[in-house]
């Protein structure tokens, strides 16, 4: 697996991106080909808060933990990726074990100071055409109230979002 540890507003000493490597290549048994995997570390208000992303095959693993500590962070967030791994093995298994598609680039973000009224954070990143039922998927896996993709079938950019009764809701654009 691939690390890439950074540390916000911190630096990060050797012995804890030692540790972060040792407990994520556990879950290499996952993957067939190698992730890529973006540990970030920060403080805020005396917590310490690690933000775990792993990308393999197109599908991307999020977990986002805040602990008294980053070793009790750390392990709580692995678990939580092998949790969603493992929930929805028979759904991602095709996925992992197959090279379907090269993984998405690095997310981009331009974040500015701005009135109410302006955009405040932009953010990007590649679509790949998918089915509803695979941006559920993608939603729940990062742990999103939505997800924006691209439909398979009619190549229309639609949304995905988590309802409040449990279910999940389908935004489609209307054809002129």
């Amino acid at each position: 697996m691939k690390i890439t540890v950074v540390g916000r507003q911190m630096n990060v000493y050797d012995d804890m991106k030692a540790l972060i490597e040792k407990k994520l290549s556990k879950l290499d048994k996952f993957f067939a080909a190698e992730p890529d995997a973006t540990v970030t570390l920060s403080c805020k208000h005396n917590d310490r808060n690690i933000e775990i992303t792993i990308s393999a095959a197109g599908t991307l693993f999020r977990s986002e933990v805040r602990g008294d500590s980053f070793r009790d962070a750390l392990d709580d967030a692995v678990s939580n990726i092998e949790r969603q791994i493992r929930k929805n093995k028979t759904r991602l298994a095709k996925r992992l074990r197959s090279t379907m598609a090269p993984p998405p680039e690095v997310e981009e973000f331009d974040d500015t100071v701005a009135d109410e009224e302006e955009i405040i954070r932009t953010k990007t990143y590649p679509t790949k055409p998918m089915s509803a039922e695979e941006a559920i998927l993608q939603m729940n896996l990062l742990g999103h109230q939505f997800f924006v993709f691209k439909d398979d079938q009619s190549s229309d950019t639609c949304v995905v979002y988590a309802r409040k009764d449990g279910g999940y809701g389908l935004i489609v654009p209307e054809k002129d």
